[in-house]
């Protein structure tokens, strides 16, 4: 017999760790290849573990809720095949490792520690990731999220190591102590918000937020306290799209195997547009803006349980209308089955949003950071309109919706936000009926 190490695989560049949700097998359970071993989640999505080969789990090396990072071994697995015989764990450690310093061994016990009680209310981000050890400094010093965010990390990539966080707590104590820190004119010191207090009898149900709604409201909080929010709006005529899906959807699906929606031809005009207009597919980095040549669309997807995840389709203006209606289709089926991949929900540029989908005619999404824009789409409805021809004009019934346009002022402002949604408009209402897929 032989013993393999499962350990948990990378999951997307900014993904450094998983929290372990649950275990489906135990100790002593036979597990096959590919067969799933543990659900896990990220910041950025929830999934599982498979077997990397076929055989009996004996050991289990993290319990439920415990943190992950990307590398460790989280299982052991006995497969057939020779084993040598190997000395206990502390000789053989001692074998092929050199003891080490009282220095590294401090450094490991701080980090084992920090692991274990590192503070929920410091979380790394898309353009961040903070170890446990920081995290757990961060939470002794009382320093807030947004105060972590604006120290400068010395390690690779940006990150802030132990000796930043060293350097800065001691560079803090000493300003406090020789001269209080005075607020600026302009930024007056704030209060904290006087609530009302809740009012709870025994008749109210208390329900403890999921996971991913937690994430979701952290996520909209630094949204709106981070971009400058505007909305503008636009009234589009669709009915030459109405008349073309209906005319087509049966034999599209009869040789396609595969349903058209709405979704895919919003997605292809939207696409089009960030083409025309490059600069609202764009982050925004301090005082820099960084221009992405690559166009990938989020698509904001509502789950069973109420929550909203953003599947992206990556370099959408590639895509011609039946891989763009491939792509919409296989996101959200796994979106809805909980079967998505953390990198198939990274890198978005650009987002779009359905809230017609629930009868509302139009609305003011707020931005997925770090993306700078996000497009609602209203539901599509029957109107009278004033229809303009040669012969003079009349009213007629049209398929009509609006288009809600949510996009950060600090780097877009009205003009472009503007010229976005109408060349957006233009595009759908210029959809030749005669088109083929």
């Amino acid at each position: 017999m032989a013993k393999f190490e499962l350990k948990l695989p990378k999951m997307g560049e900014s993904v450094a760790e998983a929290t372990i949700n649950s275990w489906l097998k135990d100790v002593g359970d036979h597990v096959e290849i590919d067969e799933s071993i543990v659900e896990i989640s990220t910041d950025k999505v929830d999934s599982d573990v498979p077997s990397e080969v076929s055989g009996i789990i004996v050991e289990k090396k993290f319990e439920v809720d415990q943190v992950v990072e990307v590398g460790q071994t989280i299982a052991i697995i006995e497969t057939d095949g020779e084993l040598k015989a190997e000395p206990p764990k502390e000789t053989r450690k001692a074998i092929e490792q050199p003891a080490p310093s009282p220095e590294i061994i401090a450094d490991v016990q701080d980090t084992v520690v920090a692991a274990k009680t590192a503070a929920t209310s410091i979380s790394s981000n898309e353009t961040r990731f903070y170890s446990p050890l920081v995290k757990n400094m961060a939470k002794k010093e009382g320093i807030a999220q947004v105060e972590l965010d604006q120290i400068e990390g010395s390690g690779k990539g940006g990150r802030v190591t132990k000796n930043d966080m060293l350097a800065y707590i001691e560079k803090r104590s000493q300003t406090s102590v020789s001269a209080p820190i005075q607020t600026p004119p302009s930024a007056p010191a704030s209060l904290p918000t006087p609530t009302a207090p809740i009012v709870r009898n025994g008749t109210d149900e208390i329900i403890e937020m999921t996971r991913m709604g937690k994430l979701i409201s952290k996520h909209m909080i630094n949204s709106v306290q981070t971009s400058a929010h505007v909305q503008s709006f636009i009234e589009v005529d669709v009915t030459r799209i109405w008349n073309w899906r209906e005319k087509i959807k049966a034999k599209f699906q009869e040789n396609t195997g595969e349903k058209i929606t709405f979704t895919p031809i919003f997605m292809e005009a939207v696409a089009k547009a960030l083409t025309i207009h490059p600069m609202l597919n764009i982050s925004v980095d301090g005082d820099h803006i960084i221009k992405h040549k690559s166009i990938n669309l989020g698509m904001a997807t509502a789950l069973a349980d109420g929550n909203l995840i953003v599947p992206v389709i990556k370099n959408a203006d590639q895509l011609n209308l039946m891989g763009m209606t491939k792509r919409v289709n296989d996101l959200a089926v796994r979106a809805r089955n909980n079967q998505l991949n953390p990198d198939d929900i990274q890198d978005g540029t650009y987002t779009v949003t359905n809230v017609g989908g629930f009868g509302s005619i139009m609305g003011t999404p707020i931005i997925n950071q770090p993306q700078v824009g996000i497009l609602a789409l209203g539901a599509i409805r029957k109107v009278p309109a004033v229809i303009e021809t040669n012969e003079g004009d009349f009213i007629g019934i049209r398929q009509k919706m609006f288009l809600s346009h949510s996009y950060d002022h600090r780097v877009i402002n009205g003009a472009l936000g503007g010229q976005f949604l109408k060349t957006v408009k233009e595009l759908l209402e210029s959809w030749d009926e005669n088109r083929q897929v």
